[in-house]
C-alpha cells in the first residue's frame, strides 16, 4: 500500500480506501452486516487506512459497522463521514430517492453530534457536506458552523462529496474557489472523465485534495460483467439498462492493452488511472468480497500507466472509445 498527504492537513490516507456505501446498504447485494465487518478488517489488515461513510448510509448503520470492525483501532484509521440528510424525519422514500436536506447549523450540529456517537469516537477527521447544491455552497452560515465545530476538535476538517450522480461542475469549482475545504469528492474514471478532470484541475489549483469514488464506473472496469451477467432485484445496477452493459463491455475491450504484459489487472489499471494527478489522495473502489478487495489493494502497488497509455486512452475518450453510443451520458448540467 501507497499513502499520500491531504494538502494542508496533517493526514495521511492510503492510496486504495474502503467507502461503507455497499456494505451499509443493501445496494450492491450486500445484506450480512458480518460480511462489511469482516471486509473493514482485512482492509485495515491489508494497509487501508481511509474509511469513508456517511450518516445516511443505512441510516446510520455505516458509523456504527465502523466502529464495531475497527473503534479498536480509532488512532490508526483515518474516518470520513458525510452529513446533510435528514433521514431523521423522513423515513420514507422510494428506491433510491433523495431524502430532504437539512443544512441549517442546528441541524448540522446535531447531526455531528449523532455520527460522535455512532462512530464511538470523540473526532471525524473529514466531514463531507453530502452532496450539495449551489445554494448550500454560497451560503456562509453551513461554512462558519463547519469552522466552529472544527475550532471545537469535533471536526478535524471539513469537506465537500459531490453527486448523487455524476456531474455539479460547478459547485465544486465553487467550493475549490471560494471555501477553505480539506477535500473535494468526486465520480471519475477512464470511462466517465467529465466533469472530473476539470474538478482535479481546479483542485490541483486550489491546492485541495481530491476522493475519488466509482473509479471502476459501477463495475464495468472490474473486468468481471459478461453480456450473461444479471443483477439481482436488490442490487442497484439492476436497474440500468441493457444497453449500458452492452456498451460498456465494448470499450472494456478496447482498453485491453492495459493489462497485456504489463502485470496489472483492469481493475488495477483502473485504479492507476485515478492516481496519476497528486491531487488525487485516495480512491474508494466498490467492494464486494475479499478477492476483490485484495486485487483492489494491490492495485496501489502495480505499475503506474505509461505516457503512451494515458495518450491512447485520451485519444479513445472523444470518439466513446470507438463505440456505437447506445445511450446518453448521465451527468448533471451545473
Amino acid at each position: 500500500m501507497k499513502y499520500r498527504n491531504l494538502p494542508n492537513t496533517d493526514l495521511s490516507v492510503s492510496n486504495v480506501g474502503f467507502g461503507l456505501w455497499t456494505v451499509a446498504t443493501t445496494w450492491w447485494g450486500i445484506t450480512e452486516d458480518s460480511v462489511g465487518i469482516d471486509l473493514m478488517r482485512k482492509a485495515f489488515d491489508l494497509g487501508i487506512t481511509f474509511f469513508d461513510t456517511a450518516d445516511t448510509y443505512g441510516e446510520g448503520k455505516g458509523e456504527t459497522m465502523l466502529a464495531e470492525a475497527l473503534g479498536d483501532r480509532r488512532d490508526k484509521i483515518v474516518i470520513g463521514t458525510k452529513f446533510g440528510y435528514d433521514f431523521y424525519n423522513s423515513s420514507d422514500r422510494r428506491g433510491q430517492q433523495e431524502r430532504p436536506q437539512d443544512h441549517s447549523p442546528e441541524f448540522i450540529r446535531f447531526a455531528c453530534e449523532q455520527s460522535l456517537k455512532r462512530l464511538g469516537t470523540d473526532y471525524i477527521d473529514i466531514y463531507q457536506l453530502h452532496n450539495p447544491r449551489m445554494p448550500s455552497v454560497l451560503d456562509d452560515d453551513i461554512w462558519a458552523t463547519l469552522e466552529d465545530l472544527k475550532a471545537e476538535g469535533k471536526i478535524r476538517h471539513y469537506a465537500a462529496a459531490l453527486g448523487p450522480a455524476n456531474g455539479w461542475e460547478a459547485e465544486g469549482l465553487e467550493l475549490n474557489r471560494s471555501r477553505s475545504i480539506g477535500a473535494l469528492q468526486i465520480i471519475y474514471n477512464m470511462f466517465e472523465q467529465d466533469p472530473g478532470r476539470t474538478l482535479i484541475e481546479s483542485s490541483e489549483q486550489n491546492d485541495v485534495g481530491v476522493l475519488v469514488r466509482v473509479p471502476h464506473s459501477s463495475g464495468l472496469l472490474e473486468g468481471k460483467y459478461t453480456l450473461e451477467t444479471k443483477f439481482e432485484k436488490g442490487d442497484h445496477r439492476s436497474h440500468r439498462p441493457r444497453e449500458w452493459l452492452i456498451e460498456g463491455l465494448q470499450k472494456l475491450d478496447k482498453v485491453a492493452f492495459l493489462t497485456e504484459g504489463t502485470g496489472r489487472t483492469i481493475a488495477q489499471a483502473a485504479i492507476q488511472y485515478c492516481l496519476e494527478s497528486p491531487s488525487v489522495i485516495s480512491v474508494l473502489p466498490n467492494v464486494y468480497n475479499e478477492e476483490q478487495l485484495i486485487e483492489f489493494a494491490e492495485g496501489a502497488d502495480v505499475a503506474p500507466l505509461t505516457t503512451d497509455e494515458f495518450a491512447q486512452i485520451a485519444a479513445l475518450y472523444p470518439e466513446n472509445f470507438g463505440v456505437e453510443r447506445l445511450m446518453e451520458p448521465v451527468v448533471k448540467a451545473s
